[in-house]
């Protein structure tokens, strides 16, 4: 078993190994005093995954609720948080059990963020099921619904208490969701890690299992060396989101219906090394490394969006301070940067 110790103000473990789902409740027993468990998923993952697991932790001696809603991002909202929230008072939950998600970074979202704000907070347990949760919104702690006007715009910071990665539920996804996860992959090689970056370009959709564990645990790791240092997202966190400034705009500009999270930050990613090639701040072989990977993995590098209907969009970001925002730049593979410009010049910027 692959294991990342996470030191931040909660410090917990992620665990990567094939086939751990079977022993999750002997893993959350061991993180938890409490014997009482909420599980939140949805009703793509529920009809696969909640059997087994619920097995498990009740022969680890949880007594288990269920709650399911419909995938989909369109469920991460306020309607959906109201109906856990709704569901957790009427099974008697309270701030000593806990809660696991188990499914993809939708679930794991509005699941993180209820437990840090029903009762005031209580734990919960990651158990991720797309490649996107397990290398990415697993860890780190950031929670979130959306609103109408934009991605992830209410939100708290809560560390879980353990996240089981088990990369076997790779098998159960379609291509095409593979290939969403893939994208934040790409992502952390183009801003720390060329090795990894090389690793995953050496596959495509149809051989990527050989080396996933590997290609998981590089990508936590970097993720866990980032949140280690930033964790509440002030400064180095921001490089994280290579590529997601503009892909939440795109995700907001189709209503969160034609593109998927990863498919949008894999156009972002195109689109803004595309214009730091334009402006002599990127290697142009660096950018046709990104697009051969992006493409060899199904993903798009543009959308049918005018680069000026999306700039607006943009301001909704998290990552814009007043009237500044904070644009994430790939120099070359491997190497990012933080580049704060007012938003007009970032808009000039864009539109070059």
């Amino acid at each position: 078993m692959k294991k990342i110790a996470v030191r931040a103000s909660r410090p917990y473990e992620v665990l990567i190994e094939q086939g751990l789902l079977s022993r999750c409740g002997e893993l959350v027993s061991e993180v938890t005093k409490t014997r009482f468990a909420a599980v939140v998923t949805d009703d793509t993952v529920d009809r696969i995954y909640s059997g087994k697991v619920i097995a498990s932790l009740e022969k680890a001696g949880f007594r288990v609720v269920k709650f399911v809603f419909k995938s989909g991002e369109k469920s991460k909202c306020s309607d959906t948080l109201n109906q856990i929230y709704n569901f957790l008072a009427e099974n008697g939950i309270t701030r000593s059990d806990c809660l696991i998600a188990l499914g993809g970074g939708v679930v794991g979202d509005i699941t993180g963020y209820a437990a840090a704000t029903y009762l005031r907070g209580l734990d919960f347990i990651q158990i991720p099921t797309t490649l996107l949760a397990q290398i990415d919104s697993s860890v780190g702690g950031k929670t979130a619904i959306d609103l109408p006007c934009g991605k992830n715009l209410v939100g708290a910071f809560k560390q879980p208490g353990l996240v089981i990665c088990d990369p076997l539920t790779l098998k159960t996804l379609s291509p095409e969701i593979v290939s969403d996860g893939m994208a934040e992959a790409i992502k952390y090689g183009m801003i720390r890690s060329r090795e990894l970056f090389d690793l995953i370009a050496s596959h495509t959709i149809g051989d990527y299992f050989d080396d996933i564990d590997d290609i998981i645990f590089r990508c936590v790791s970097i993720k866990r060396d980032v949140v280690e240092n930033d964790e509440f997202d002030k400064g180095e966190r921001m490089l994280l989101n290579f590529g997601h400034t503009m892909g939440h705009a795109i995700e907001s500009f189709f209503h969160y219906e034609t593109y998927t999270h990863g498919n949008a930050v894999a156009a972002g990613m195109h689109i803004i090394t595309e214009q730091a090639v334009k402006h002599s701040e990127c290697k142009s072989e660096a950018l046709e490394a990104l697009d051969r990977v992006i493409t060899s993995y199904r993903l798009p590098l543009k959308t049918e969006a005018k680069i000026s209907d999306l700039i607006p969009l943009c301001a909704n970001d998290k990552k814009c301070e007043s009237s500044s925002i904070n644009a994430i730049i790939c120099s070359d593979i491997g190497t990012s940067s933080i580049k704060k410009m007012p938003f007009e010049e970032f808009r000039a910027y864009m539109e070059a």
